[in-house]
């Protein structure tokens, strides 16, 4: 069970720091009713996470990518909006054998949105739309219809969905992130591949018998330190569950990558199960080899 040390591991969620991340946040502010999100959190999770302090860092994209040679990560997914000016757009086109793009959605922009995903697909070759069910205002659930346009369009586009499932960590209510709204989804898209994203807790066990029971139903580890990876996402993953099962960090949002993999060779994974977990999964689905 020891994790392999030249697997080329795929990260699947990763940001550059950069002074564009003051603003990361912006977008679910009329949302927040406590004074500690409006006023106090610079992330609105931070009561939960020790987040790296990187400041003092001159050159984000020379930062993240000796990180990444570091810690054996080939590639990693960011998150980019379409402005060509921007760190992550610039890094994917100036780094692309390092990163790739996901764009995250917001279904209450309708055909505006459709159109959007189809023009990032084109010009960046974005391999995922992601979604903050709970951060978008007004919030939309996974199973409102409002994304079925987008549903469709990532089918035909062949990309991958991954939205955040389970309780947010930001102070936002949590009904349109229930891992039962996966149910509807996966049964009325059977083409659409979905990865869940941060965590699915505390419904933990819906998730991976969900996942049982849809073959285009996935999950990452996004958010999570590998210590507290739940421990029947493991299991799944070390039986029926090991082609669904991949790795996505959280840094620079909420944990290192020191302390990431300072955790991760305690995870207890069988030894044919890790090169799927750290990368092959994540090739396969995102389709990173076309």
């Amino acid at each position: 069970m020891a994790m392999p040390n030249d697997v080329g591991i795929i990260d699947l969620m990763l940001m550059i720091p950069s002074a564009e991340q003051s603003h990361w946040y912006d977008y679910m502010k009329p949302l927040f009713l406590d004074s500690d999100s409006r006023d106090v959190f610079s992330m609105p999770a931070q009561y939960m996470f020790n987040v790296p302090d990187l400041k003092n860092i001159e050159d984000g994209r020379a930062y993240t990518l000796a990180q990444m040679d570091q810690h054996g990560i080939s590639r990693a997914m960011v998150g980019i909006s379409g402005d060509p000016g921007l760190i992550h757009e610039r890094a994917v086109a100036e780094h692309p054998d390092r990163f790739f793009a996901s764009y995250e959605a917001n279904p209450n922009l309708a055909m505006d949105e459709v159109r959007k995903i189809r023009r990032l697909k084109q010009e960046f070759d974005i391999k995922a739309v992601t979604a903050f069910p709970s951060g978008l205002c007004p919030q939309v659930p996974i199973n409102d219809k409002r994304w079925y346009p987008i549903y469709t369009t990532c089918i035909d586009l062949a990309l991958p969905f991954c939205p955040c499932v389970g309780v947010p960590g930001p102070r936002l209510p949590m009904e349109p992130q229930k891992v039962e709204h996966l149910d509807e989804v996966c049964w009325f898209f059977p083409e659409l591949k979905v990865v869940m994203r941060h965590g699915g807790e505390p419904w933990t066990e819906l998730a991976w018998k969900l996942m049982l029971k849809y073959p285009n139903l996935n999950y990452m580890t996004s958010a999570f330190a590998p210590k507290y990876y739940p421990k029947d996402i493991i299991e799944f993953a070390n039986t029926r569950g090991s082609d669904q099962v991949m790795y996505a960090g959280y840094f620079p949002m909420g944990i290192s990558l020191e302390r990431i993999f300072e955790d991760m060779p305690n995870v207890p994974l069988r030894d044919d199960v890790w090169p799927k977990f750290l990368r092959d999964n994540a090739q396969r689905v995102f389709k990173l080899d076309q």
